[in-house]
């Protein structure tokens, strides 16, 4: 079963009927047309029984950041001995040749799923450098060239969303390259990763082995919305705390049906294009007060992924409840709440804008970090 990052060995079962409950709670939200995809990879769970596990239990996926890397690459000695045998290379080269190695494994182990479900499902995420999320030309570039180098047709490309960002994800997609679209916070964010995909889809030669998904950022909405409220002060205010998360989710799914439930997307799904399904990514609750599985819980709906961190999966496996169509309750009352936040004195549309900023920020600082730890590894290995 699913185990915190921090252990290297997944926990005893100690109840076989609790166990086999667990399991059924992830079927339950695939038949209700949500995949769990986990948002988590090391070195251990790919070569001991980690991921092929959680692949029997019903995870549909993998995705990985450059700041998940951070952690398992600088965090652990899992990759200090294959270090050794790059110790010539600059460190983001290494760093590649580990990244690769880790995202084939996964692959591979992914592929049944893959199969099984006709490429709906089975896909590992790989991101392009994040010093390039400002570089459109450079993105393209890098995304082909690792998808080039992983060679694994269930591989995702991660691309952030940024106004440089669209332009590749379109490029990309005609070429016939499954996009990520990360680092999405904001309805425009959305509405511009959707329309790269369609726009791409269509001049596509093959646009019936495309896949893609658009992945939409939770929890730091709430975060950060939740401080401006905070600022604010008043009790209306304070009220509607942790609240514009899964609104704003909410929308954004609204959005996705309007685009691929048209008679534009109609066009391309007749020539077997699959939608680009809306992945709600940030998962983990960053308020220890609110319900620690609520952006799994009120986001269940048909066509969506779920990438959540080990700790939420456990979470949600030992207490979550499976409800179908919460999705699109309420739909109306949260644009209402959206629209609402100006009246209040909360610009949230500044607010989603600078957490792109920060996201893509936060993204490339975290690889800075990990490639001074592994010139770090390198050089001792040389000594």
């Amino acid at each position: 079963m699913v185990w915190h990052s921090g252990r290297t060995e997944p926990p005893a079962i100690v109840d076989e009927h609790d166990e086999r409950r667990n399991v059924t709670k992830l079927n339950e939200l695939y038949q209700v047309g949500q995949s769990i995809w986990y948002d988590f990879i090391r070195r251990d769970m790919l070569t001991g029984p980690g991921l092929a596990d959680l692949v029997e239990d019903g995870v549909k996926g993998v995705t990985s950041n450059p700041s998940i890397f951070e952690k398992a690459i600088a965090g652990s000695d899992l990759y200090d001995a294959q270090l050794a045998t790059v110790a010539d290379l600059d460190p983001a080269s290494a760093f590649e040749v580990l990244a690769i190695d880790d995202i084939q494994r996964a692959a591979d182990i992914l592929s049944p799923v893959y199969a099984d479900t006709d490429g709906g499902d089975g896909y590992v995420s790989l991101e392009v450098s994040p010093m390039l999320a400002h570089d459109t030309a450079g993105t393209i570039a890098d995304a082909m060239r690792l998808w080039a180098s992983v060679d694994r047709p269930n591989l995702m490309v991660k691309v952030p969303a940024t106004a440089e960002g669209i332009p590749a994800i379109e490029e990309l997609t005609a070429t016939g390259i499954n996009i990520n679209a990360t680092l999405m916070f904001s309805l425009d964010d959305y509405e511009a990763v959707a329309m790269a995909y369609v726009n791409g889809a269509e001049r596509a030669a093959d646009p019936g082995r495309l896949a893609s998904v658009a992945s939409f950022f939770v929890s730091r909405v709430d975060a950060a919305t939740d401080a401006a409220l905070e600022a604010v002060g008043t009790e209306h205010a304070l009220e509607l705390r942790g609240k514009a998360a899964v609104a704003n989710a909410k929308l954004a799914y609204r959005r996705y049906q309007q685009i691929f439930e048209g008679s534009r997307f109609a066009r391309l799904a007749s020539r077997g294009t699959s939608p680009q399904r809306v992945l709600w990514a940030s998962t983990s609750t960053k308020n220890p007060t609110y319900n620690d599985v609520m952006y799994v819980e009120e986001l269940i709906g048909p066509n969506t992924v779920n990438t959540a961190p080990p700790n939420t999966i456990e979470a949600f496996l030992d207490h979550g409840v499976v409800t179908a169509g919460r999705l699109t309750e309420g739909v109306d009352e949260a644009a209402n709440l959206i629209a609402s936040f100006p009246e209040i004195g909360v610009d949230f549309g500044a607010i989603t804008a600078q957490l792109q900023v920060d996201g893509v920020a936060a993204f490339a600082t975290a690889f800075k970090d990990l490639l001074a730890a592994i010139s770090a590894k390198q050089a001792g290995a040389n000594r």
